[in-house]
């Protein structure tokens, strides 16, 4: 199941996801997410397994920030429908595009933001592949489904 959840329950899920070396308090993510972020949480059994949060960027598109799913969880599809969500939700607030970023140590991120139609538009170099930050963008279309 997929819905639209707190802070806290997001805090709780990233603070679980290992790939996440930069632990970043709760009150960090409440001083980053601005009103009317948009905050959704997946969950398994009734539990908060995964989430996805997203906010207004400056070029007016749906900057979807930070996500992840507990690896317990994982290749179940719940990245896919939190993805899924987000846009849906993105395209009804008539944003034009949701734009990411993600790194070359997350290929499983880079693999669904490809497959899902998003494109890259900016490379950042930092001496190191596996850090290199990749900067996608998705138009949307308000016929979407």
């Amino acid at each position: 199941m997929i819905r639209t959840g707190s802070i806290e329950q997001a805090w709780q899920v990233l603070q679980a996801i290992p790939e996440f070396d930069q632990r970043r308090s709760l009150a960090q993510l409440q001083e980053r997410l601005p009103a009317g972020a948009l905050v959704l949480i997946a969950e398994a059994d009734g539990q908060p397994v995964g989430c996805k949060l997203g906010y207004a960027a400056e070029d007016g598109s749906l900057y979807s920030w930070l996500g992840g799913v507990l690896p317990a969880h994982r290749r179940t599809g719940l990245a896919q429908r939190l993805l899924v969500r987000q846009e849906g939700w993105a395209r009804e607030h008539h944003f034009a595009a949701v734009t990411v970023k993600s790194m070359n140590r997350y290929p499983a991120m880079l693999r669904l933001l490809i497959c899902n139609g998003y494109q890259i538009r900016l490379v950042e170099h930092f001496g190191d592949p596996v850090r290199e930050r990749i900067h996608f963008i998705k138009p949307l279309s308000r016929n979407a489904e």
